[in-house]
Formats: C-alpha cells, structure tokens, sequence
C-alpha cells in the first residue's frame, strides 16, 4: 500500500508547484507562464483524476500526496465557488464581443440590451454592421459613439468621448464620461490584440502585452475617481501580462460573482478573457448572459456608485 503509486504521487507534487509556483514559470519561453495562468482553474481536474488512479492502485501514498495540489487548488481559486452576489446597486453595464461574423446582430444586441443594463459595450464592430447595432439600440439608449470597432451605448449622457491607443495603428479603444444620476463615471471600452498557441512559437501574446500596458497607462492617468472597465481583454485575471490593467482596477466576477464566469469560447465556456472591471466602485452582482451568435458569452455586472 505504501510503496505502491510512487509515480502517481510525484505527478501530485508536480501539480502542486505547477499551481503554486505558477508566477515563476518563465514568460522567455513561448510565454508559458502566461499559457499557464489563463487556463490555471483547469488544472484542478487532474486531482480527482488521479484520486481515482489512486484508488485502482490502493496506494496510501499518492493519495496522501493528492492532498497537497488540492489544498493548493482551493487556495486558488475555492472562493470562486461560492455565491458573492448581492443585492442593490445602482449601474447596471453590460460587455460583449459580438464576434465579426455575428449572422445576427440586431438579434444580439436586443439580446445583450435585455439583460436590463443602462450601459452596454461592444466589441468587433465590422464597419458593415455599425448601423445594425445602432438601430437595434435606438429605442432603450439615445446616447452611443463608435471609435472603431468598439462602441459604448449608455441611457445616460455622454461627454468627453475619444479613441484611446493601445499602440494598435487603427482604434480598438475608447474612453467617455456617463453622467448617471449618482455622479459621473469614466467608461473605458477596450478590445485586445488576439492571443495564438503555435507550436513554433508558443503563446503568441507580445502584441496583447504591449497593449496592455498602453490601456494600463490610460487608466493610471484617469483624472475622474470612478472608472469601469468594459472589454475582451484577450487574457484572465491570472494572467501576469496584464498585470498593468488587474494590478489597479478589481474584477466585477472575483469580487461579486457566482462560479468562474467563464465566456469563451461560448460553446464550452473555459477562460473569462471578457472582463468588468472597476475602480473606486463597489461591485454588487456579476453574472454571464445567455449565447448570442457570437463565440463570446456576454457578460454583466451590478455596481454601487
């Protein structure tokens, strides 16, 4: 019983300084360690997979050896499982790439602006589609603006409104001001560079990084206190190549969510690259809205200004 398993336990202590350690994995190297991080929950299915080899096996010592990347795991990530949604709030915004070849975008906006929010952000707007999305929203909001191929629909007034660089060369960020009757809030609106796994390169994200840290910027030089973050950010809360974005701002699902929030891919959700995030404001209650015809969830939040 106690010499059986050997292997299996030293795979349960590899797992562990995998997840433990994971800020140590070197980003030189096809960026591994941001591979790691944006699919880190994942790792906790090998646990009760090798429980199982555990038990076929009858060894005392893989399964003693199992308790550490389990107790690891639910350091992690164990106050994800719990409900921290609430009630009140007083702002309710909503995020979603609608994906460029959305077959039905007026559906998806109509879809998005049920969901009860009196902010809505969107991301990869084809130019060809612009005035579909704009006519599906007319009704529920009269202020909006497009830069790019972002845009920011609002029930509340809109000022100050501008393209914001991500050192893209064409715009795929945007800034405004929503007077709500609880005061004024800088809406930040952003979509980032796309992410590749190759298998002579890695994890290509250089470009997501760089951007990264320009939108980290732009936020750190915010003159207004409140300020929401919209977006698909292209990278999880764990990824420490956005560190310059998560470092100063608060995730709307970590701090009032129910479960991972997962929103893509939206046919087997398994990474939350779609983000709320806010800055000198109070989440309430995050949740992720019903399949549109994008490869994104949508995802919404409730927060107290």
């Amino acid at each position: 019983m106690w010499r059986r398993g050997i292997v299996l336990a030293a795979c349960a202590v590899l797992l562990t300084l995998v997840m433990f350690f994971h800020a140590e994995i070197p980003n030189r190297i096809g960026n591994l360690g941001s591979l790691s991080e944006t699919f880190l929950p994942w790792f906790g299915v090998f646990v009760p997979v090798l429980l199982v080899l555990g038990l076929v096996r009858r060894s005392a010592t893989a399964l003693i050896a199992l308790l550490l990347p389990a107790v690891v795991w639910l350091h992690l990530f164990g106050g994800l499982l719990t409900d921290k949604s609430g009630s009140g709030g007083d702002l309710t915004v909503a995020t979603h790439n609608v994906n460029a070849g959305n077959p039905d975008p007026a559906g998806t906006a109509q879809q998005v602006a049920g969901s009860g929010a009196d902010v809505i952000a969107l991301q990869e707007l084809p130019s060809g589609q612009v005035a579909a999305y704009e006519s599906a929203l007319a009704d529920r909001y009269p202020y909006h603006s497009v830069q790019g191929t972002v845009g920011l629909w609002s029930k509340y007034p809109m000022s100050g409104t501008r393209p914001v660089d991500i050192k893209m060369g064409w715009t795929r960020a945007m800034r405004s001001t929503v007077t709500t009757p609880k005061g004024k809030v800088a809406v930040y609106v952003a979509h980032m560079p796309s992410v590749r796994v190759k298998l002579n390169a890695g994890f290509t994200a250089n470009q997501r990084d760089a951007s990264a840290d320009a939108l980290g910027e732009a936020i750190a030089d915010e003159q207004l206190g409140k300020v929401i973050l919209l977006g698909d950010l292209n990278g999880t809360m764990n990824d420490r190549s956005l560190n310059a974005v998560t470092s100063q701002m608060r995730s709307t699902q970590g701090a009032a969510g129910n479960g991972f929030g997962f929103s893509w891919p939206a046919s087997f959700p398994m990474a939350r690259i779609d983000q709320i995030m806010v800055k000198g404001i109070e989440p309430m209650s995050s949740w992720t809205l019903p399949a549109t015809g994008s490869d994104h969830l949508p995802i919404a939040a409730r927060v107290e200004l």
